[in-house]
C-alpha cells in the first residue's frame, strides 16, 4: 500500500557562506527550481545556513514567497543566560525555522555533545515548534565488526526513549554513516536501505505503526545527483541530508528534480 511521505531534500551548508553568498545562492537556487517545474508537494526542500545567514535566508524567502524551508546546524540546550555563542531554539523559531539539524556526526566529534546533551536539543527544538533531524550512524571501524545497523538503532534509541508519542511524531532520523561523510564513499543503495528500515522497524516497535509510517528517514553522506536516483528509489529512504554537493545550486537542484519526479511517481 501507498504511504504518503513526501520526501525532504536539506542542504547542509555546514560552516560556508557569509549572509552575501546565501543570499546569492537562494536567488540562483530558487530560480532553479522554477525553471524545472519543481512541485513542493512532490519534494519539499530545506536550506540549513549558518547562524550570520539566517535572517538573510528568511527575508529573501518571505519577500518571494519561496517554497524553500530553512533551519539551523544546532541549537543550545537553554532558552537564555549568560552562555556566550550560544543560540537558543527560541532565537530560532523566531527566525522562521523549520528544521533544527541535532546530533551530526561532526558536532559529536569537534565539540563533543553526548547523548544527553542530544536529548536536551531535541527537547528544546520540540518545544519551540520545529522539527529535529537528528543524525545517526556508524563509522569504518563499527562497520568493519558488522555492527553497523545496531549501532545507528541504538543512537536512535538513546535519543527516543526519552520521548513520547506526540514528540517522536515530530522527529526527522538522518542516517549519515560516518566514514561517508565527505569522503566521497557513499553507502549502496541497499546498506542506505537496510539501515533505514532497521530504524524505522525499531521506531515501529516502541511508538506503534502510525509514528512509524510516517517517519521521515533521510540518508546523507557523499550524496550527489549521480547517486541520488538510485538511492531515493528505496522504500525506507525518504530523501537526502546533503552536504557538500548543497553548496552548487545546480547540483543541488538536479538532486531536487531527482527526488521530485520519484515522489510524483508515487514510489511508496
Amino acid at each position: 500500500m501507498a504511504v504518503n511521505r513526501i520526501p525532504l531534500v536539506a542542504g547542509n551548508w555546514k560552516m560556508n557562506f557569509n549572509h552575501l553568498e546565501a543570499t546569492y545562492f537562494v536567488q540562483k537556487f530558487a530560480w532553479l527550481l522554477r525553471d524545472a517545474h519543481v512541485d513542493p508537494r512532490t519534494c519539499e526542500v530545506a536550506l540549513m545556513p549558518s547562524f550570520t545567514s539566517i535572517r538573510s535566508v528568511q527575508v529573501l524567502v518571505e519577500a518571494d514567497d519561496l517554497p524553500i524551508k530553512y533551519g539551523a546546524q544546532s541549537v543550545s540546550v537553554t532558552s537564555q543566560g549568560a552562555f556566550t555563542g550560544d543560540v537558543s531554539a527560541d532565537m530560532l523559531a523566531a527566525l522562521g525555522c523549520s528544521y533544527v539539524i541535532v546530533g551530526h556526526s561532526e558536532r559529536r566529534k569537534y565539540h563533543p555533545e553526548d547523548d544527553a546533551n542530544i536529548v536536551d536539543q531535541v527537547r528544546a527544538v520540540l518545544a519551540a515548534g520545529m522539527r529535529p533531524i537528528l543524525c545517526v550512524g556508524e563509522s569504518y571501524e563499527e562497520r568493519k565488526q558488522g555492527i553497523e545497523l545496531d549501532f545507528a538503532v541504538g543512537q536512535v534509541r538513546d535519543v527516543t526513549r526519552d520521548l513520547s508519542v506526540e514528540e517522536a511524531t515530530k522527529l526527522l532520523i538522518a542516517y549519515e554513516p560516518v566514514w561517508a561523510i565527505g569522503t566521497g564513499m557513499v553507502a549502496t543503495p541497499q546498506s542506505a536501505q537496510d539501515a533505514a528500515k532497521a530504524i524505522r522497524d525499531d521506531i515501529r516497535e516502541t511508538f506503534g505503526d502510525e509514528t512509524a509510517t510516517s517517519l521521515r528517514i533521510l540518508y546523507g553522506g557523499s550524496v550527489t545527483s549521480k547517486n541520488a536516483s538510485q538511492l531515493i528509489t528505496q522504500p525506507d529512504v525518504d530523501g537526502f541530508l546533503v552536504g557538500g554537493a548543497s553548496l552548487h545550486a545546480e547540483e543541488l537542484a538536479k538532486i531536487v528534480r531527482l527526488v521530485s519526479k520519484s515522489g510524483a511517481s508515487g514510489r511508496k
